[in-house]
């Protein structure tokens, strides 16, 4: 029997922040009890961890990755060895990447792909959600089957024709089904048809530089699909959990969802909350860094998101990280913004963004873990084995100095890409030392982990709803 304890820490979760020692016996941890008592004084153990002056948190839940992901003629540039090892640097202990179901094909053979990229390749443990683009009569008994296998939540895209796109009939087929299987129906909310007609004119405009995939992606398309997906979802009486969220607009949509008693849930990423067009516009083709879907939007939409994180009606941050290079991958969109891969890199730095979010005055402690760790591990069927630090969880905890500074830079990321989205951003905090059920996988800023260590965590479904 391995034995752990970390002595000294301020132990934050999402619920609760307390000094307090923190024994882990065989990957789990054993008990928590107060620092200098005689209960956290009887905790012996093989190996201590002093986090005097540090806060010991869980590690981070990441419910959003795109690993290796195909994507626009190239594919995304971190392996689940190399994604998975930044997302350690960053505190993250568990990632749930996308399986993608080719159309044509059925969900089995697309997460059997998926299963083959990640296993024996992870540093940290992951699941995956299914990307569902091909809506049939076979398609919808599989989502059934992969419920039973852990494989919980399915997405749909209302955006993209002619690649993962789902019109409204299919939407509303496979929101039936997950209504009677008790699986979650993610949606990546903008209206592709209409973006897609606007694209075409920009360019017959001559306006083909990164600022106009801005322009083009209206807010007002991703509200309006944030409102249709909910109606359809209401229609089908299924939950839904809209992707990404970066309009104020759209966060109006599920606000008042919620406000009617709807169980609609939503996410937003940091770049939404730290980036705005303003990047997107910047000179000598740069701007192409910036290119997601959803898109940056005017600074003015960052107010928004942070207040929907403030009073729950968005409960996540999750990254969306699907990296490509800005030589040879960004740059296949010169002369095209429409043909940009659409992606930005972020799973090592969202445990730090929010972190400073919370010093910045947007957000409290605890609730920088609920967005990041507890939710997501809620959300998403993982808790109380991930997400949080009480007795019985998987020993994912990460040792966090709250005063470390740091810039954040391409130099000195561990991510596979050869740009950072938020290169010379001032930040105070800094993670220093990460175990993954009890691993050591960051050792006091030293990389210690292993491929192979991380393994397929099958999850149960929703744990908000009834």
């Amino acid at each position: 029997m391995s034995r752990t304890v970390i002595r000294g820490g301020l132990v934050i979760t999402a619920s609760d922040e307390i000094h307090a020692d923190v024994l882990i016996e065989d990957g789990r941890i054993a008990a928590l009890a107060t620092s200098g008592t005689p209960a956290a004084e009887a905790f012996t153990a093989d190996r201590t961890i002093d986090a005097t002056g540090k806060y010991v948190i869980p590690g981070g839940v990441d419910a959003h990755t795109h690993m290796e992901l195909p994507f626009g003629g190239t594919f995304a540039s971190d392996t689940f060895e190399t994604g998975t090892r930044a997302a350690a640097w960053g505190g993250t202990t568990t990632i749930i990447d996308f399986a993608v179901q080719r159309v044509g094909h059925g969900l089995r053979e697309g997460l059997d792909t998926w299963h083959a990229k990640a296993e024996g390749n992870c540093a940290i443990d992951y699941g995956f959600h299914m990307i569902v683009s091909d809506v049939n009569q076979e398609t919808l008994k599989e989502m059934d089957l992969l419920i039973e296998e852990g494989v919980t939540s399915f997405k749909q895209f209302m955006a993209y024709p002619g690649v993962f796109y789902s019109d409204d009939g299919q939407i509303l087929r496979a929101m039936q089904r997950s209504a009677e299987n008790g699986g979650l129906i993610m949606m990546h909310a903008e209206n592709g048809i209409a973006i897609d007609v606007l694209v075409e004119q920009a360019l017959a405009r001559g306006e083909t530089d990164p600022r106009y995939h801005g322009e083009v992606r209206k807010a007002l398309l991703e509200a309006e699909a944030t409102h249709r997906a909910i109606k359809l979802a209401q229609v089908a009486g299924a939950p839904l959990y809209v992707v990404h969220v970066s309009a104020m607009e759209a966060v109006a949509e599920l606000a008042r969802a919620r406000d009617e008693g709807l169980n609609v849930f939503g996410e937003t990423c940091p770049q939404y909350l730290f980036l705005s067009t303003d990047n997107l516009a910047e000179p000598d083709f740069e701007g192409a860094k910036y290119v997601c879907s959803t898109p940056l939007r005017p600074r003015e939409h960052q107010a928004k998101l942070w207040q929907g994180l403030r009073t729950n009606d968005l409960q996540v941050v999750s990254t969306d990280h699907c990296p490509f290079c800005f030589v040879g991958q960004k740059e296949l969109g010169r002369g095209d913004f429409s043909k940009i891969p659409n992606g930005l890199p972020g799973v090592e730095n969202r445990v730090d963004l929010l972190h400073q979010a919370v010093l910045d005055g947007h957000i409290s402690r605890r609730r920088w873990i609920e967005i990041a760790c507890a939710t997501p591990a809620r959300m998403f069927g993982l808790y109380p084995k991930k997400g949080t630090i009480a007795p019985g969880a998987d020993a994912d905890v990460v040792i966090y100095d709250p005063h470390a500074e740091q810039v954040m830079s391409a130099e000195t990321h561990h991510m596979n890409v050869d740009y950072s989205a938020y290169e010379g951003k001032h930040v105070t905090g800094r993670v220093e030392t990460v175990l993954s059920r009890g691993v050591p996988v960051i050792t006091e800023r030293e990389y210690t982990g292993h491929a192979g260590h991380g393994v397929f965590t099958p999850r149960s479904t929703c744990q908000y709803l009834n």
